[in-house]
């Protein structure tokens, strides 16, 4: 529950607009909770496992009882020191922790131990690719605080129930500028933020679990006026509902202005099942929740030595795995992206290249054929039937020239639907393998050219696409075991005659 104040016009002199909606701007921040993946709770030892009967993983530190202290949890800042590390961030080597107050009633201690004028991770960048366009996001900061519990309405008839179990739960609030221009742009920040945590393992990313939930600040604007007054998206558990909601906020605010009303600062729900948000309170600002420091915890000091073993210890970073790609593999900058998805994305690709595929090829499969089979059966690819080493044998036979494409295809529908294992077998099995027999294609080629004299002469006639139909043709009469390379300097050599 950050305070994103809405006074960024000298932050945003200079910043590309992105496409009107009914001729307005649309100015969008995010809010990020992303819960760290440590074993206690940020200033106690109460177990954070998911799941728990209610109100049976609260301590008496969680509730701030008369008599107890916070205690600092190592891993939670260490999880914060690698999302800096992972996002160019600067580490304050002094944090501040400070209570917010406000009243909630999953909310025992009556504040919140968050931090607020120095937190431990400031600035930084998140970068993306939208569509083949390179986006950047630039970062306010990441602060460390504990989770509120949760207030429980279904299964009470006029009353409401609290769940004290993920009170004092650790998490980091990642505070972007207010830099995005569209909904996709918005949704895509979130998957690459998302992508981030999981990929160094601060987070695990469950959104259903509530392990990593967005605020989307809302508002818009004409062309060069001032920023708009903002409403705040609360708790967007999924990237569908996210798009959805932003959507659907844009809309209502311009049709208010359109209407001659006005937009009040607001925190909003987002409901699924209608489709709309609506207010649930007047938005806060920093000066509503009365910080001080925390008295009862002294600085966080951070030493240059403790970041250098975090920064020994963390995995290659997603953008430059991409990056080596690039130099290593020759691949475009959007394609080592696509392949950076995910660390097993990642580590499926550079399986099938050490099993002997051409980079370019791999990528292409990957991206290409094996994204749409996993897209269309909903799995990822660590489920897939195919295995990288499977995928790397297929596309060295294509690549020495064993297979054509559409009999590459076929080996790979049989891998994926478990009639073969081996792609050398299947090849066999099928009878995959290229024409060996010369005058047997010669024949082949003699009657397509005598069958398609219109092709022929439109060729002859200046018309290169002609010559594809022609080679279409030869495959189709070959049963697909011709070599599409060898056909089409055949075929321009029997018409050049």
């Amino acid at each position: 529950m950050s305070e994103t104040v809405n006074t960024f016009e000298a932050q945003q002199e200079g910043r590309p607009t992105g496409p009107l909606v009914r001729g307005y701007e649309v100015i969008i921040g995010f809010e990020t909770h992303a819960q760290l993946s440590t074993a206690s709770k940020i200033f106690s030892r109460a177990s954070t496992a998911f799941g728990a009967e209610p109100n049976t993983q609260a301590c008496a530190v969680d509730l701030a009882l008369p008599g107890t202290l916070p205690v600092m949890n190592k891993g939670a800042v260490e999880r914060a020191i690698k999302l800096g590390l992972a996002l160019g961030s600067h580490i304050a080597p002094r944090s501040v922790f400070a209570r917010k107050n406000y009243f909630y009633p999953d909310l025992p201690k009556g504040y919140q131990i968050s931090q607020f004028e120095i937190p431990v991770v400031q600035g930084g960048t998140v970068s993306f690719f939208l569509g083949e366009e390179l986006k950047t996001v630039r970062l306010v900061r990441a602060h460390l605080e504990e989770d509120a519990g949760k207030s429980l309405h279904e299964d009470f008839i006029g009353q409401s129930g609290i769940d004290l179990n993920r009170a004092g739960t650790p998490l980091l609030e990642i505070v972007t500028e207010p830099d995005m221009r569209s909904t996709a742009e918005a949704v895509a920040y979130a998957k690459e933020l998302h992508k981030i945590v999981t990929w160094i393992g601060i987070c695990d990313g469950n959104m259903q679990e509530g392990s990593f939930r967005c605020d989307a600040n809302v508002s818009v604007r004409k062309p060069g006026e001032k920023l708009g007054t903002r409403r705040e998206i609360k708790n967007l558990n999924s990237f569908k509902f996210m798009q959805q909601a932003i959507d659907y906020e844009i809309r209502w605010q311009i049709e208010q202005i359109e209407d001659g009303g006005k937009v009040e600062q607001a925190t909003v729900l987002f409901n699924p099942d209608t489709g709309e948000t609506r207010a649930m309170r007047a938005k806060e600002d920093s000066a509503d929740y009365r910080y001080f420091p925390d008295p009862d915890l002294p600085p966080l000091v951070i030493a240059t030595d403790w970041i250098e073993r975090v920064k020994a210890e963390m995995p290659e970073l997603p953008r430059a795995m991409a990056e080596r790609y690039v130099r290593d593999h020759g691949l475009s900058a959007y394609d080592a992206a696509q392949l950076t998805q995910s660390a097993t994305l990642a580590a499926y690709f550079d399986e099938a290249v050490n099993a002997g595929a051409t980079p370019k090829l791999a990528s292409n499969w990957i991206t290409g054929e094996m994204a749409r089979r996993l897209n269309a059966a909903e799995i990822g690819i660590e489920a897939a039937p195919v295995k990288a080493q499977q995928l790397g044998q297929l596309i060295r036979r294509i690549a020495d020239g064993t297979l054509p494409n559409n009999a590459a295809r076929q080996v790979f529908d049989a891998l994926w639907t478990g009639e073969g294992s081996d792609v050398d077998a299947i090849i066999e099995a099928k009878d995959l393998k290229p024409m060996a027999d010369t005058g047997a294609l010669d024949t082949i080629l003699d009657e397509v050219i005598a069958k398609n004299a219109k092709n022929v002469e439109e060729y002859r006639g200046g018309k290169e696409k002609a010559l594809n139909a022609l080679v279409g043709q030869v495959m189709k009469a070959s049963g697909g075991k011709a070599n599409p390379a060898q056909v089409t300097e055949l075929l321009k050599a029997k018409l050049a005659a």
